[in-house]
């Protein structure tokens, strides 16, 4: 499977990247994968990888290019239970500062980039995100209607919240079909029924689900949270959902 780090130009200095598509010489619909807070490391691009397996053009870039390169914190093999603590306490900062007008102007960046590569086929992509990461796709897909066909969230960050930036107010310009998988305690019932509204008002397909028996970050194999039947749950609603979007 071919793989290749990148450098995006963006409107504050370069970002690292990396890529991962088939092995085929031809060209293949392009993803956007966002990674969680803990940042791009080996098994977001061990997840790439195997998503560029199924015939995708696979993009995940570093969104705290503005500190340092990708893999950002020095982060143990395994992300346990007891030294998460320890590691939010570096990571919250970078989070904050990764303002709603930085990750657009980023977002607006890798798609530009995303969609001149030699191996991407023409017409819009998907946008996939995993923690926080999933509240960049919907950031993406809601800014640019006209470019994303397929947004997925799994384990989200905070798509509902009271501020004016919230994610779910810039529901109403998404065209997009959507799926969230979420783990039993990511978001409130009140805050799945406000995030389902707007969509219900945006007149999208879309899919809120709770995988059972799962804790946020069930799709990442190199932590406490991992869960096995969840990731693969995950993997068959995403791969559903993009073979009928960009297929």
């Amino acid at each position: 499977m071919p793989a290749t780090t990148l450098s995006i130009p963006t409107p504050d200095g370069r970002s690292d990247a990396f890529a991962a598509f088939p092995d085929g010489g031809g060209t293949y619909p392009g993803v956007l994968m966002y990674p969680d807070a803990f940042g791009p490391r080996p098994a977001l691009w061990g997840m790439a990888r195997e998503l560029a397996g199924h015939g995708y053009y696979v993009l995940v870039p570093n969104v705290f290019h503005r500190h340092r390169p990708a893999p950002v914190f020095d982060l143990p093999e395994h992300i346990t239970t007891e030294n998460r603590p320890a590691l939010f306490g570096q990571i919250m900062p970078l989070i904050e500062a990764h303002t709603a007008e930085r990750a657009l102007g980023d977002a607006a960046a890798y798609l530009d980039f995303l969609t001149a590569q030699r191996e991407v086929r023409g017409g819009p992509i998907a946008t996939i995100g995993y923690c926080m990461g999933a509240v960049l796709a919907m950031r993406t897909a809601t800014a640019h209607p006209d470019r994303v066909a397929a947004v997925a969230g799994f384990h989200p960050g905070a798509l509902v919240t009271d501020q004016p930036d919230s994610p779910h107010r810039r529901i109403p310009g998404l065209t997009a079909e959507v799926h969230l998988g979420l783990a039993e305690n990511d978001m409130t019932p009140e805050a799945i029924t406000e995030i389902s509204q707007a969509f219900d008002a945006a007149g999208v397909g879309y899919s809120c689900e709770i995988y059972p028996g799962t804790v946020h970050g069930f799709t990442m194999a190199d932590t406490d949270a991992f869960d096995e039947a969840g990731s693969r749950r995950h993997w068959e609603r995403l791969l559903a959902l993009l073979e009928s979007t960009l297929e």
